[in-house]
């Protein structure tokens, strides 16, 4: 899955994951998250077991959030087919 908000900051996104806690309470098939900013907004690529566990999780605990945050703009988002996922050795943890 990935996504671009142009309208997110990163306070806005880092109120979202604190109130979402996926980092402290992983989601059900979630396998990576990478989230950057730049001069065109919040960009998102996450690894998913399937887009049923994606749209699980959406619905379930990150719509309730977004929308208690007020955030404003739609996101762009596009979910593909993983075709190879590589992780580093010794790659573990949030950073």
């Amino acid at each position: 899955m990935s996504m671009h908000w142009p309208e997110v900051t990163p306070e806005q996104y880092d109120t979202v994951r604190d109130a979402v806690d996926w980092e402290g309470v992983a989601a059900a098939g979630g396998q990576i998250h990478v989230a950057w900013f730049d001069d065109r907004g919040l960009h998102v690529t996450d690894v998913w077991d399937t887009q049923q566990a994606f749209e699980a999780f959406f619905t379930e605990r990150l719509a309730p959030a977004l929308q208690k945050a007020a955030l404003t703009g739609t996101p762009e988002t596009t979910i593909t087919p993983l075709h190879r996922r590589f992780i580093a050795p010794n790659i573990t943890g949030t950073e």
